[in-house]
């Protein structure tokens, strides 16, 4: 019988970056041990395209990810639930069950100008999956 994944949530206010750059790094690092999912407390109803390239740029694909609101998580048990904005955190409804929570709160590339954008998603990328290596116990 196979072991049972431990499921993570991760939550943003418009999960249109941060938290599915969080949910397509820990899928690509860890889908095996995890079963990951992203919401946020206000969707955007759309990823933006920086967090899609900077996810590519190191072989992650997440082109067919959706925006999604954390009410249709609502009900289900999670291990782990994760706010990667300040926001959200805030916002967070009590999701039940013995489940860990974490949070850090990461920059929003989207409140960038254009042109400095890219850089942003770029660095977000790497301090998450730092962050999600160490908290997790991955190898690096």
């Amino acid at each position: 019988m196979a072991e049972r994944k431990e499921r993570v949530l991760i939550l943003c206010t418009g999960n249109s970056a941060r938290s599915q750059i969080a949910e397509g790094w820990l899928r690509a690092r860890a889908g095996d041990r995890f079963e990951v999912y992203s919401a946020g407390s206000n969707p955007s109803g759309k990823v933006l395209p920086g967090a899609i390239q900077a996810l590519a740029e190191i072989g992650i694909d997440i082109s067919g990810a959706r925006s999604k609101s954390m009410t249709e998580f609502l009900g289900q048990p999670f291990d782990y639930v994760i706010t990667v904005c300040d926001n959200a955190a805030e916002n967070c409804p009590v999701f039940p069950g013995p489940g860990k929570r974490y949070h850090r709160n990461f920059t929003d590339p989207a409140k960038y100008p254009p042109e400095q954008q890219l850089e942003v998603f770029r660095r977000v990328r790497d301090e998450i999956a730092a962050w999600f290596t160490e908290l997790f116990n991955l190898e690096p």
